[in-house]
């Protein structure tokens, strides 16, 4: 899971005003010596060629000491798979170099490389623990920005384990961009703790159709409840529920493992849901039956907990410059209207910069925007985006393969594909009708909107459960579904729910489960469904080349 936290600190301010070298000229003066420092290769040694490779080895000592060289030769492709704009704009040079350290009981925190412009600031750090423990994942008190007032500013922290250096690799991104030109942050973290990862032998007994409760009683774990619901094509769906003793476990990854003779983990059949609630986790996954029920196959609970927490305090001053990123940055407003999605939706406004494009949407009345998949197509160059907000809905495009000032002289266009459309259902609507309500599996169908239902209902440790299914793959699915209790509308809680968002992962498949129930008849009603259309693409020109 990705953990909203940030932090960050920075100093040296004369290095902001660091001249690039000319690396082009660099490397071809090194290469023709055959030293290729940045590639990691074995330096070639010509002994009548000593004066020359001396002159140039204290050239590379030289670089490697400087910071702009340090921050190129740090690999953060991996770790900035999802922001290439950043990645990209790395590569050509872009962004301050701060490459500024603290260390404090033995753990460092590196402050790398530094973005700020009109649309968000993004801080690049490592994380480097002294310890010889097996540390998994981090977690932090606190972690963000603060401003020259000592406001705190909170963002996204991403991070990833870097095991051939031994740390910790992340960034910190927010919106925040603060104002004028030039800035002073602090980039904080407090109170680090270092998570591992343990398992837990459970006695499952796959063959067993019954609800299982077993005892784990350690490292903030009750119990775990286990319950089996067969599915269709030999598949089987496994739900589990752990009671916890520690609240602060809500925050830690629990899993229930299947493994195989080998101990390995047994692949899952699908993806699984996964949420927690008061002082319980709950996951729903789905396995193949003749796999689960394999002779040799054992069951494990694995979870995180924490190793060691460092109560203390790592910050960096930095002052920030939006000088760097003003090259190809602008802003223009549209008011283009989106056709045909509600609620009088627009494209309000496109602001540009060197790392991303985002377009700011405007709404008469709330409506969440249909489409699953967006691009920019700059010229016949596709950038990949994505939506953030709700009620302010903002598409982000992270701008990679162009040069962000020629965005200002490119045909811009908006695509749109992959089209999912969610309703609500009417109470008036004629109700699906469920009789003899027991733990024996019925079936009975519906439609809505011309899409034909099927319904499997049956009772389960007292609670009423409510499958439903479209043999259409256009049908997006049922999401909810409720009955009436007089006037008031009892809504079945969501159990897992296979179509994803409204089937764009292939399925439609839906449950509910309604607990503590005690009636042998019910009139059901549909909630609110979905209709996907995969195919329906919407192309909307932002601007035109000059």
């Amino acid at each position: 899971m990705e953990r909203i936290e940030n932090k960050v600190k920075n100093q040296m301010k004369e290095l902001n005003n660091v001249d690039y070298p000319d690396f082009d000229q660099m490397w071809s003066s090194i290469q023709q010596d055959e030293l290729k420092v940045a590639g990691g290769e074995p330096v070639v040694l010509r002994p009548r060629k000593r004066k020359r490779f001396a002159l140039v080895a204290g050239l590379s000592v030289a670089l490697m000491a400087t910071p702009v060289y340090a921050a190129l030769n740090y690999d953060w492709s991996s770790m900035l798979s999802h922001r290439e704009g950043i990645q990209s704009a790395l590569e050509q040079g872009l962004g301050q170099t701060i490459e500024q350290s603290v260390t404090k009981e033995g753990v460092t925190l590196t402050v790398h490389t530094a973005f700020i412009d009109e649309n968000r600031t993004v801080v690049l750090y490592s994380l480097k623990p002294e310890t010889s423990q097996d540390v998994t994942d981090i977690d932090f008190k606190l972690i963000g920005l603060k401003d020259s007032k000592g406001n705190f500013i909170e963002g996204n922290n991403r991070y990833k384990w870097n095991k051939d250096l031994g740390e910790f690799q992340g960034y910190f991104e927010t919106d925040w961009v603060g104002e004028g030109q030039t800035t002073d942050v602090e980039f904080i973290m407090e109170n680090i703790q270092f998570i591992g990862n343990k398992k837990q032998s459970i006695s499952y007994n796959p063959n067993d159709s019954n609800t299982q409760v077993l005892p784990i009683q350690k490292d903030g774990i009750d119990s775990v409840t286990l319950q089996s619901f067969e599915q269709a094509e030999g598949k089987v769906l496994l739900k589990s529920e752990t009671k916890l003793t520690d609240p602060e476990m809500q925050n830690r990854h629990i899993d229930f493992e299947a493994i195989n003779d080998v101990d390995k983990s047994i692949k899952k059949a699908e993806s699984f849901s996964f949420s927690f609630h008061d002082e319980r986790t709950n996951t729903s996954q789905i396995y193949k039956s003749d796999t689960l029920r394999e002779e040799g196959t054992k069951f494990q609970l694995s979870y995180d907990h924490i190793l060691e927490t460092k109560e203390n305090t790592w910050s960096i001053n930095m002052n920030l410059s939006k000088k760097q990123m003003e090259n190809g940055s602008f802003k223009q407003v549209l008011d283009i209207p989106m056709d045909n999605v509600p609620g009088g939706t627009k494209i309000h406004e496109m602001k540009v910069t060197p790392t991303q494009v985002r377009l700011k949407i405007t709404q008469e009345d709330y409506y969440t925007l249909p489409f699953r998949e967006y691009q920019l197509d700059v010229g016949g160059t596709l950038l990949n985006g994505y939506l953030m907000g709700k009620g302010q809905e903002e598409l982000r495009f992270e701008v990679v393969g162009l040069d962000a000032a020629s965005l200002a002289n490119q045909p811009i266009t908006l695509v749109a594909k992959h089209r999912i459309d969610g309703f609500y259902g009417d109470e008036n609507d004629k109700p699906i009708h469920l009789t003899d309500i027991s733990e024996k599996h019925q079936t009975a169908t519906s439609s809505i909107a011309g899409y034909p239902i099927s319904w499997t209902y049956y009772l389960k440790d007292n609670n009423l459960y409510v499958e439903t299914l479209s043999s259409d793959p256009t049908f997006g699915g049922v999401e909810r579904t409720y009955y009436l209790d007089g006037k008031e509308q009892n809504l079945g809680k969501p159990e897992y729910a296979l179509m994803g968002a409204y089937g764009d992962n292939g399925s439609n498949k839906s449950m509910d489960v309604y607990e503590n129930f005690d009636k042998k008849e019910l009139d059901i009603y549909i909630y609110s469904y979905g209709i996907n259309k995969p195919n329906e693409e919407l192309r909307i020109p932002l601007k035109s080349g000059k």
